[in-house]
């Protein structure tokens, strides 16, 4: 049974299409589990019906005609309630309807499981014996795990439009994709489809006898390759920091005699031709690292396969880049790189669309630093066939979606008309005070991590930086940055913004985020060895990184370190143990330095308990509500398949936050918050009434959030947060917030908030 399953799952995998799958699950099944009729009805969602789309048994004329309504049937009912019902004889169930056209007349048995994908109904599969009896248990099991993988080819072909097109006679609309936001902003544009040459594993390991030939011309193809990076890192050099474009020197690197080339040329040297040895160590490299746990490490083997489809493709003459790009273009491919971007007309990217990574490929990090709009991880998108259609790409929720109608798009189209025109419209603020109605002053700070970011956030008039992510450029590097190298990275953010704070945050590594040549394989690395631990247990990495950023702060005297993951009393206490000897030590060698203020981050729900012990031995408090949302509903956020129950506005969250604000202010202790909902204009409104007044965010939120609080009254903010803390659902709760903005007068659009839908 196992190897039938593994057959029929390569069987649906290879199929070119949802109709050759189809009729292939039901030519099988039958005499595997006993039935002379197996049958799979798709449902229609928009004419609300099932359709009979694929059959073994009866009259094949009967296709798409055969029709049950929502509440006809017993197929009706197992898609109703979608669970398997296993009947021993149809005819006597109460549900029983008789088709006429199919003629089940000597038919008894009947076995039916729905066919479901992401919560999303797609059907009904039955196979029905003539034997008055149940079917076997495993026989079952057995039709469970079938549909649970024809479910995700009738929702790759749906989301394709194939579905509908094919079995229902009408395209679909309004199509929409999920998958996890890379970099903010809405864009509107013409699908590009970007290859890169041929499949790595369709190409064979054919032997040669002209070694020196085959090197030859592996040796152009790597100087070919270097000159497309190099001249791809110099066309971006004036957008990018230092730290941004060494991630162009990580693709040199990796070709390398010590690295890929050389394990190419090794191959080569034993008969096998230049394109078989790329393609085979860059298979094996590629597997090696996307079987890691850690996402950051799993993206390098994007980047080999990358180089070896570039190697390959000047070895087969091969240009995968288009030679004109249309206005507004939409990147769209399975595995985008820096180097791709780089080598596509700047001023005609509208977004990007990647099937595979996340927010911390390095796509993403060059995307959020040019400002393009970025969708990450979109693993059901058919796109292959989107190429020169027109999409949207929401990158604040991590949304694309196809084939729109008029008023859709208009409505889309007003939104980026709405941004632009509101953005242009608040540069006034810059330079204003953030205080409301009644005279409450806030503090916008901004999180960092790349000096892009700087500039941007100094242009929109921050007040210091928030939270400093040191881990970016401890990512850009292939080895631990030294001391002296730190210390001028960090130099660069205090005096950017000095005098105002720049709280810097210690390398937090693990979970999402991990470093090349620090790799850390777990098996639930969210939960495991991150943040805090780490550095604990590598006292030489965590004294360095502290020794450079006081050092950095010598003249400036604006840093504050934050520790993050912190989930012990004992842990706090030893890194800052570790943290005053750094200082005593720079003290004793001459340098000019004062304690800088230290913080911990709030952010594993035990923590929220903890916060009197924290603040007693604390300066202040930083609350990552990102994290802490993540940990208090157990959802990675960065997963496409769950990223949906991640909630900021759910009732747990609320009130810890609530807690952690009222008990750090007991203890007259400092506390700021540095995740998303400080940048949401519309959670901004509880946060003030919680007491919330040191808020840290993205730099493209500080103005929306400055021109809603200038706006509001804190009594009015509270008043709506005791209603709010009576509600159990989180999009109750927003749907209640937005109403009541609109009934203060606050226009949701005149404030930027969108709702692309």
């Amino acid at each position: 049974m196992l190897n039938l399953l593994k057959r029929i799952a390569q069987d649906i995998t290879s199929a070119r299409d949802l109709g050759e799958t189809l009729e292939m699950v039901v030519q099988v099944l039958p005499s595997r589990v006993g039935a002379e009729v197996c049958s799979v009805f798709l449902w229609d969602d928009q004419a609300r019906k099932l359709v009979l789309s694929a059959n073994k048994g009866f009259n094949r004329e009967v296709l798409g005609k055969v029709t049950l309504e929502a509440n006809q049937g017993i197929i009706a009912v197992v898609a109703k309630r979608e669970e398997p019902l296993n009947i021993a004889n149809a005819k006597e169930h109460p549900a029983f309807h008789q088709v006429s056209s199919m003629a089940e007349g000597d038919l008894h048995g009947m076995l039916a499981v729905p066919i479901i994908h992401h919560r999303k109904l797609h059907g009904v599969m039955v196979v029905q014996k003539k034997d008055e009896a149940l079917f076997e248990a495993s026989h079952e099991a057995f039709l469970v795990t079938v549909s649970a993988q024809l479910a995700s080819a009738i929702a790759h072909a749906d989301a394709a439009g194939y579905l509908r097109r094919s079995f229902f006679g009408q395209d679909q609309r309004n199509v929409r994709f999920e998958g996890v936001a890379g970099a903010n902003g809405v864009a509107i544009g013409t699908a590009v489809l970007l290859t890169m040459g041929k499949s790595l594993e369709t190409i064979p390991p054919r032997l040669v006898k002209d070694i020196d030939y085959e090197l030859a011309e592996f040796e152009n193809a790597l100087a070919m390759v270097r000159a497309d990076i190099e001249l791809a890192g110099s066309k971006l050099s004036s957008d990018l920091r230092p730290e941004e474009r060494a991630l162009f020197d990580v693709y040199l690197g990796m070709l390398d005699d010590e690295a890929l080339a050389g394990e190419v040329k090794r191959l080569i040297h034993t008969g096998i031709w230049a394109q078989g040895a790329i393609a085979q160590v860059a298979t094996t490299y590629s597997r090696h690292f996307e079987e890691m746990e850690d996402l950051y490490l799993r993206e390098r083997g994007t980047d080999i396969r990358d180089l070896a489809r570039r190697l390959i493709s000047y070895l087969a003459d091969i240009k995968p880049i288009p030679g004109e790009f249309p206005k507004d273009a939409i990147i769209i491919g399975a595995e985008l790189t820096p180097a791709i971007l780089a080598e596509v007309p700047e001023d005609r990217v509208a977004a990007i669309v990647s099937v595979s990574g996340s927010a911390n490929s390095h796509i993403a990090i060059i995307a959020r630093a040019l400002g393009i709009p970025t969708v990450m991880g979109l693993v059901d998108i058919p796109f292959q066939e989107l190429d020169g259609e027109q999409l949207v790409v929401d990158g604040y929720r991590g949304h694309v979606y196809c084939n729109l109608t008029l008023d859709k798009l208009q409505h889309f189209e007003a939104i980026v008309r709405e941004e632009k025109e509101f953005v242009a419209g608040l540069e006034y603020l810059k330079n204003e005070p953030c205080e409301t109605l009644d005279q409450q002053r806030f503090c916008l700070q901004v999180n960092t991590g790349l000096m892009t970011d700087v500039y941007r956030s100094l242009d929109q008039g921050a007040e210091g930086v928030g939270l400093y992510r040191t881990e970016v450029s401890f990512m850009m590097r292939d080895r631990f940055p030294s001391e002296s190298e730190q210390a001028e990275i960090y130099r660069q953010q205090l005096q950017a913004f000095a005098p105002n704070n720049v709280c810097m945050r210690t390398l937090d590594i693990g979970g999402d985020k991990s470093l090349s040549y620090f790799p850390i394989q777990e098996e639930n690395p969210f939960l495991g060895w991150r943040g805090v631990r780490v550095t604990l247990d590598h006292p030489e990495i965590f004294i360095v990184q502290v020794r450079a950023m006081i050092r950095a702060s010598e003249g400036f005297d604006n840093l504050s370190i934050l520790i993050p993951m912190v989930s012990s009393i004992g842990e706090l206490e030893e890194a800052m143990h570790l943290i005053y000897r750094a200082m005593y030590e720079l003290q004793e060698e001459g340098y000019q330095v004062v304690m800088p203020r230290i913080g911990m981050m709030i952010e594993i729900p035990a923590n929220v308990y903890q916060i009197r012990d924290i603040a007693a031995r604390v300066d202040f408090i930083s609350v990552g509500s990102n994290d802490l949302t993540q940990y208090l509903l157990a959802v990675d956020r960065t997963n496409p398949r769950v990223a949906s129950l991640y909630n900021n506005y759910h009732p747990a969250v609320l009130m810890a936050l609530q807690r952690i604000y009222q008990d750090a202010s007991a203890c007259s202790c400092p506390v700021s918050i540095c995740g998303e909902l400080a940048g949401d204009p519309i959670g901004v409104i509880l946060l003030a009434a919680m007491g919330f007044r040191n808020l840290s965010m993205s730099p493209t939120s500080l103005l929306r959030v400055k021109a809603l609080l200038r706006q509001i009254d804190t009594e009015w903010a509270r008043d709506l947060l005791n209603t709010i803390l009576q509600m159990d659902n989180p999009l109750v709760i927003r749907s209640t917030l937005e109403f009541a903005m609109k009934k203060a007068g606050l226009s949701l659009a005149q404030l930027g908030i969108v709702k692309p839908g």
